[in-house]
């Protein structure tokens, strides 16, 4: 019964640790530098987690993109001299283009100013995106005051139509100013989206933000304007914090109002095809290449060479096209394939249980090697768990903040079993080196101790001496007066060898009514004067015995000294029990240290 007692406070005990736990770090939560630690290396297992799995998903084949990647720069530079190129250029570009009925044309470039040295080539492009209603303009939004740039007013055709809910003003959603295509393309453009994107603190991009807020109005993201184009949804509604596209799309957002993204590869996923290879294809006329790379095809426009500065740091590369993470954020949309943060609550509960387990495991488990195996099957386990989780259902389910608490769990855990393991053993030896009626130590303890100081005189020169004692007449004592009052005797000496001694000195039960006292430190003269206090004390004492009757008894002493009366255990204890034996002969109650 007491040993289920004992189990049942133990387990209470652990669950106090595991609750104290998470109790120290939400109050650590509070602080932004403990928050941006946990959060720092969550992202990195989001990364890790994202180059493993992006390998086994397979991008939209219908996404291509029209790179202007550093041999198109080159071909550039050397055919016409400068970049940007000539507007004209992207207008015969996109008309040939055209001509194999591709989806949509996303342009993830910016025609911000007129080019005056060249004006017909902006008629041009103006032309050519007036009557094509699949090409999709750029623009994007910032926050310089109106002293840098007068904050433009945008036509309403752009603006987005939610049927259904809003969102609440965040940095990461809402801007004052806005750099816009030139007018003329604003006015002929049916289709313009905003292609700004947002780092998290580390300076990755995992999110994409699908709605920008600009003077109270709601405009989409340039990939989320072609999507809904391409599903022919002409507007949405936001419910439960869902874009809700149609009855099979829709983008989760997480806190910031953002959805983060689900990575199909590096750079290079989608077929890339260099803008070089379409104007000379356009100068050949060769309709056979247009056709075969771009017909029914959603193509992207962009550059990819790394000397136009459009790289970006994702989750699966650290050098990836802008352009590329555009296309990412669309094909997620088809796909409907956005990764979903699990909640802090359910974070929390999975923490609890993984440290609920491994303190079990702690619990139960006596092998070392055993205990340390099931903490890190476990670890691995739930990290294959949290795998398959993001592979399956989308589902980002945190590991470091589990990690955290499941190993703490486990060291403060382990450390207290061992601890009281450690203050099992020390009980346990205590009362094996004990004498149980009178609470000083036993003979085993007297004969270990007798050993450690013949050591430490021999190697150190420490002097120790001995006492040992007896109560006068103690069998006649007990024929009359009973062994319940004998043993009364016996635990008030000791109680009073126990108060005469100094901490640092052994008090013994040698055997029956004798008892011994180890001096350590202590020369053959100070170990007499003690031995007369011990004596003295015993004399002058009152006992009382088991029925309330007060006695007096008397003691007789034996002293031995290291070195002066032998140098073994068995040499000292023998020549102090002569000294006993001479006590008695000579009268008892009395202290002999020579014979």
């Amino acid at each position: 019964m007491e040993e289920n007692n004992k189990k049942k406070l133990t387990y209470v005990l652990y669950t106090f640790i595991i609750f104290a736990l998470f109790t120290i770090l939400v109050w650590l939560g509070h602080f932004s530098a403990f928050q941006d630690f946990i959060t720092k290396i969550e992202q990195g297992s989001f990364d890790l987690r994202q180059t493993i799995l992006s390998k086994y998903k397979k991008p939209n084949k219908d996404i291509v993109i029209l790179s202007v990647d550093d041999a198109t720069y080159e071909y550039i530079m050397d055919k016409y001299g400068s970049w940007p190129i000539s507007r004209k250029i992207w207008s015969d570009t996109i008309e040939f283009i055209e001509k194999a009925q591709p989806k949509s044309i996303i342009m993830d470039l910016l025609f911000v100013k007129a080019n005056l040295n060249d004006i017909e080539s902006d008629k041009a492009l103006v032309e050519t995106v007036e009557k094509n209603d699949n090409v999709f303009l750029s623009m994007n939004f910032d926050n310089y005051s109106d002293e840098i740039r007068k904050s433009p007013e945008i036509n309403d055709k752009f603006k987005l139509k939610i049927k259904d809910g809003y969102l609440e003003d965040n940095p990461y959603i809402t801007f004052i100013n806005a750099r816009t295509a030139m007018p003329e393309l604003m006015d002929a453009a049916k289709n313009i989206g905003i292609i700004n994107v947002t780092r998290d603190k580390d300076g990755i991009i995992r999110n994409a933000t699908p709605i920008f807020k600009y003077k109270n109005e709601y405009y989409p993201n340039l990939s989320l304007l072609a999507a809904m184009k391409y599903l022919n949804a002409d507007s949405l509604s936001i419910v439960n914090n869902n874009i809700i596209l149609d009855k099979k799309h829709s983008i989760p957002l997480d806190t910031t109002q953002r959805t983060i993204l689900n990575w199909y590869g590096k750079s290079n996923t989608y077929t890339h095809i260099p803008l070089w290879e379409v104007i000379k294809a356009q100068k050949e006329n060769n309709l056979a290449f247009i056709n075969e790379n771009f017909k029914n095809k959603i193509i992207y426009v962009g550059t990819t060479a790394t000397s136009l500065s459009d790289i970006k740091s994702v989750p699966v590369e650290s050098n990836m096209s802008g352009v590329e993470l555009h296309a990412t954020f669309f094909n997620n949309i088809l796909d409907n394939n956005f990764i979903k943060k699990s909640s802090l609550e359910v974070d929390f509960l999975i923490s609890i249980i993984l440290c609920l387990v491994v303190g079990y495991l702690v619990l139960k488990t006596e092998n070392v090697a055993k205990t340390f195996f099931f903490l890190f099957s476990t670890l691995i386990l739930y990290s294959i768990f949290t795998l398959i989780l993001m592979q399956t259902f989308n589902i980002w389910v945190t590991i470091i903040f589990p990690f955290i608490t499941t190993i703490t769990t486990f060291i403060l855990i382990y450390c207290e079993k061992y601890l009281l393991k450690s203050k099992d053993y020390e009980q346990t030896y205590k009362l094996a080196v004990t004498d149980g009626l009178t609470q000083i130590y036993n003979h085993r303890y007297f004969q270990e101790q007798m050993i450690i100081n013949i050591n430490n005189y021999n190697r150190y020169g420490q002097v120790f001496s001995i006492i040992i004692m007896d109560i006068d007449f103690f069998k006649k004592f007990n024929d009359t007066y009973g062994h319940q009052s004998g043993d009364c005797v016996l635990k008030q000496v000791a109680a009073i060898l126990k108060k005469n001694s100094r901490t640092s000195d052994v008090v013994c039960r040698y055997g029956g009514e004798e008892m011994t006292i180890i001096l350590t430190n202590t020369n053959k003269k100070d170990a007499e004067i003690t031995a007369n206090k011990i004596c003295q004390a015993v004399r002058n004492n009152k006992f009382t015995l088991a029925n309330g009757e007060k006695v007096n008894v008397t003691i007789s002493v034996g002293v031995a000294t290291v070195g002066e009366n032998g140098n073994t255990p068995q040499e000292i204890i023998e020549y102090s029990d002569k000294c006993l034996y001479k006590a008695k002969e000579t009268g008892r109650n009395r202290v002999v240290a020579q014979i």
